[in-house]
């Protein structure tokens, strides 16, 4: 979905945008060895205290896993498959943006390895 609320009075504006990016994953188990993987993400642009735009995107995919220990597939579910979403989710926000009547905005790539870590990370020491 793409919202601007404050078109087109927003055009005036000086372009100097504040972007804010949200992602979530949401892992399914649909049955066994069959997952639903959504790569959520949120994207907010403001510029001072005005809203330039916000858009959102839900990418799914289903995956067939097998064979891994539980760890790995939390990995797998958490790390991997959001990686495979990731391209196409990012394609739909520059897309959404562009027809919005906005620059196209892309996302920078995100090594979700990374992010699953430090997400494990901060969990652990709650």
């Amino acid at each position: 979905s793409f919202k601007s609320p404050n078109s087109p009075h927003i055009f005036k504006e000086k372009w100097n945008p504040k972007i804010s990016c949200d992602l979530n994953t949401i892992c399914n188990t649909l049955e066994n060895n069959l997952f639903n993987v959504i790569l959520q993400v949120f994207i907010k642009v403001k510029i001072e205290l005005k809203l330039v735009f916000k858009c959102k995107t839900h990418q799914s995919g289903i995956f067939y896993i097998k064979g891994m220990s539980k760890k790995k597939l939390t990995h797998c579910l958490g790390a991997y498959c959001p990686s495979i979403l990731f391209p196409y989710a990012r394609e739909s926000i520059a897309n959404l943006t562009l027809k919005g009547g906005f620059p196209q905005l892309n996302l920078e790539p995100i090594n979700f390895d990374v992010a699953f870590n430090q997400a494990n990370l901060k969990e652990n020491m709650e």
